[in-house]
């Protein structure tokens, strides 16, 4: 079984049996049901057209649930509708089923997980394993999402902006359990810009294959984190890092600059950078200024202030930080890497284990606290 290509199938088959009239809820059941007919007989008996077989036998898993939930006249202009069979109708319905599952409706989460479940064909075990919850939970979560969608027309246009929030959620998710959500993300955003002609889109992918090209520098053996100043170069993926500043700078030419494409420059800075000594700092605060001026994000500004630390020193970055709301998340790290460059390695320590205490994850607290303990035997020698 290729597991891929049966994933890759499964939006444009759940798209058909949608416009077909089906309610989403009962139609991704029907498509789930299909697949596991799928794993079960294909191997012995390939269908010439894969994606047919699928249509048609979610399509009668879906009238066969019909059949013992609604009236009698409603089964039977179903089973009228049923098209005779042959090659399924080249209509692809992928991007409105991406449009579905983002609604705006639906949190984020919400939104994360029925596009895993609808759009990626991940199993609700695996979405659960990824987010570190019980099967359950997810479950739940799913089938709460589908109900909310279940009502919304099909033929509504969709929110280009709110697809591309859920899959860069889906990209930060990284990799837990047996699932890679940023590699999935990405798959997903190949779709997304293969349907849609938008820079934004193409300056997401662009973001996302030049943030996983440093995916196996980020680590050492021991599972620490590397801060990016250290990483090895030589391990960085640097066909995943051409491709991404080929799309970026295609994406730039069109003069539509967005929130993904200018981080994408970012991001392209950092990978051309032969060193993290080469880095071009004053570039990268230029594209921390446009930033600014299409999000006016407090992490925007929080990032900036440490790029202006590496580009006009690090009191000018303490000045810019001295600005911001010093609850922001990761502040009180960057306080103390501004500090450290400045000397004050009494300060550094104390903010960095401080820092540690505030960390979201358990690798990042071990860091924080390396680098606390790192600074405090550098003042007693």
């Amino acid at each position: 079984m290729d597991e891929a290509r049966l994933r890759s199938l499964t939006p444009g088959v759940l798209a058909v049996l949608v416009r077909r009239g089906a309610d989403f809820a009962a139609a991704e059941d029907a498509v789930q049901d299909a697949l596991v007919e799928a794993v079960r007989t294909w191997p012995a008996a390939p269908p010439r057209d894969p994606k047919g077989w699928l249509v048609t036998v979610a399509w009668r898993r879906f009238l066969d649930a019909t059949r013992s939930d609604v009236a009698r006249r409603r089964r039977e202009d179903l089973i009228e509708e049923e098209p005779p069979p042959g090659p399924t109708p080249a209509v692809d319905d992928t991007l409105q089923l991406y449009f579905l599952c983002a609604h705006p409706s639906l949190t984020p989460s919400s939104a994360v997980a029925l596009t895993l479940r609808a759009v990626g064909g991940l199993t609700t075990r695996q979405i659960a394993r990824a987010y570190l919850v019980p099967e359950a939970t997810m479950a739940q979560r799913i089938s709460r999402a589908k109900r909310t969608v279940s009502g919304v027309r099909f033929d509504r246009p969709g929110d280009v902006a709110t697809v591309l929030r859920v899959l860069y959620l889906v990209f930060n998710e990284g990799y837990s359990g047996d699932v890679d959500l940023a590699a999935e993300a990405i798959r997903l955003t190949r779709q997304v810009a293969a349907r849609v002609d938008h820079p934004e889109v193409a300056g997401l992918l662009a973001l996302m294959l030049l943030h996983h090209a440093r995916r196996a520098a980020r680590t050492a053996p021991d599972g620490s984190l590397v801060p990016l100043a250290e990483q090895d170069r030589g391990r960085w993926d640097t066909g995943s890092i051409a491709e991404g500043v080929d799309i970026l700078h295609a994406a730039l030419a069109r003069d539509r600059l967005g929130e993904f494409q200018a981080q994408a420059a970012v991001a392209a800075l950092h990978a051309d950078a032969p060193t993290a000594e080469e880095t071009d700092w004053v570039q990268i605060v230029e594209w921390y200024d446009e930033l600014v001026r299409l999000t006016d994000s407090p992490v925007v500004r929080l990032n900036r202030a440490v790029a202006v630390g590496e580009a006009d020193g690090p009191r000018a970055g303490l000045a810019a930080l001295a600005a911001l709301d010093d609850t922001l998340p990761r502040h009180t790290a960057a306080a103390a890497y501004l500090h450290e460059r400045d000397g004050d390695l009494a300060t550094a320590a104390r903010l960095y284990a401080e820092a540690a205490r505030k960390a979201p994850d358990l690798a990042e607290r071990h860091h924080l606290t390396r680098q606390a303990a790192r600074l405090n035997a550098r003042r007693s020698q």
